[in-house]
């Protein structure tokens, strides 16, 4: 009897042990745990060549490189989610929507006529290209039209965006250098809370990573913190600094990052000044006293930008004036297009002002600032 009972109980604990193993390994129940846990094969990874895995993000038809190598993650950390870079035509879409459904309307129609021409005006006009610029632009599209016979809307529309293209094109939009030995110099001019400095820093970090070496000069001397916040740029960027006290002279600041630039081996400066209001002809006129400070040897302007912001529509056009007048400004930055609405001034500048929109401000990260390109802006305003 001993004996049996010893052999039931030898069998029950075998049975328990085997039934825990097969839990533990996934053999039972149809499931397997390694299989489970490997998500399933993307399309993409088919392409994806050594140390790199292509993934298709669901609801794009942009393939994302996620780096293989993920040892620098702390222990159940989740990998990065890398999102594409948006394009041109995503970042500007509320100055696209100005247009979009006007154009939608437009191209709806069999033929053109009157009231074909006023939606286009008024659309135009809402994409703030002004009413002096858009009335230009029509009379020479219609000219056009009328020459060349066209009937059909889409046909139209698109010698208007060959006439926007035409308008903007032809310009440089290089950002020069100084052909002799001296030191480059880039002033920032505009009026306050445009992002001058940020725009500096952003600037001075490409121009670093393209083998210039960079000073910022802390030419702001009147706002508060101005210059700990270009400082903080420089710090970013890898780029040398000079300041002044605050109220100090700020063509001498600027004057002495030039010669401290010239000392250290530095071949640009970037300097920034202070936000001021082009209607005071006193604050202009001490702006005419930098440029020809920062033009004395060893310094040479070779751009002077006015930084715009886009929010401000038409009225950026009469500061921009001002600020020519004073300084000569070799090319425009604008700021913010992203968040506005009013993307035709850019059209605005290079016709009523003859100033190059040399780059853009499209958020708030260093890559944002872009170069600007007439034809592909043209194209992302008029896309659906």
């Amino acid at each position: 009897m001993d004996l049996i009972v010893i052999i039931i109980i030898g069998v029950v604990v075998l049975a328990a042990a085997l039934l825990v193993f097969g839990f533990a390994t996934g053999s039972l129940g149809g499931r397997n745990r390694d299989v489970e846990l490997d998500p399933p094969r993307s399309k993409g990874a088919a392409r994806a060549g050594a140390g790199t895995a292509v993934l298709d993000r669901p609801g794009t038809d942009t393939d994302v490189e996620v780096p293989d190598d993920l040892s620098g993650l702390d222990e159940g950390e989740a990998p990065p989610d890398v999102v594409p870079p948006r394009s041109l035509r995503e970042r500007i879409a509320k100055a696209r929507a100005a247009v979009s459904g006007y154009l939608g309307s437009i191209l709806s129609r069999t033929n053109l006529d009157q009231e074909t021409w006023d939606e286009l005006e008024e659309a135009l006009i809402r994409a703030d290209v002004g009413i002096e610029t858009t009335t230009d632009l029509l009379t020479s599209v219609r000219a056009q039209v009328d020459e060349q016979g066209i009937k059909e809307t889409a046909v139209m529309v698109e010698v208007l965006k060959a006439e926007m293209k035409t308008r903007m094109g032809g310009s440089d939009r290089s950002l020069r250098m100084t052909d002799g030995d001296g030191v480059s110099v880039w002033l920032f001019v505009g009026v306050n809370g445009v992002g001058k400095t940020t725009t500096i820093g952003k600037l001075g970090k490409h121009q670093s990573d393209a083998g210039h070496t960079v000073l910022m000069a802390a030419g702001d001397t009147f706002r508060a913190a101005a210059a700990e916040q270009l400082e903080t740029w420089a710090d970013r960027s890898g780029s040398l600094f000079v300041r002044g006290d605050e109220g100090s002279d700020p063509a001498a600041v600027v004057f002495d990052g030039i010669e401290s630039a010239k000392a250290k081996g530095a071949n640009l400066v970037l300097a920034d000044t202070a936000g001021r209001l082009h209607t005071k002809s006193n604050l202009m006129d001490e702006l005419t006293k930098v440029r020809r400070v920062a033009d004395k040897d060893p310094g040479d302007v070779t751009e002077v930008l006015l930084v715009m912001d886009a929010t401000t529509g038409q009225n950026g056009l009469t500061q921009a004036k001002e600020f020519t007048d004073a300084v000569e400004v070799s090319g425009v930055v604008l700021t913010k297009l992203d968040g506005s609405a009013k993307g035709g001034v850019v059209l605005a500048i290079h016709d009523r002002l003859g100033i190059p929109v040399k780059l853009v401000g499209l958020g708030e990260q260093i890559e944002d600032l872009i170069e600007f390109d007439p034809d592909e802006f043209v194209e992302a305003m008029f896309s659906a």
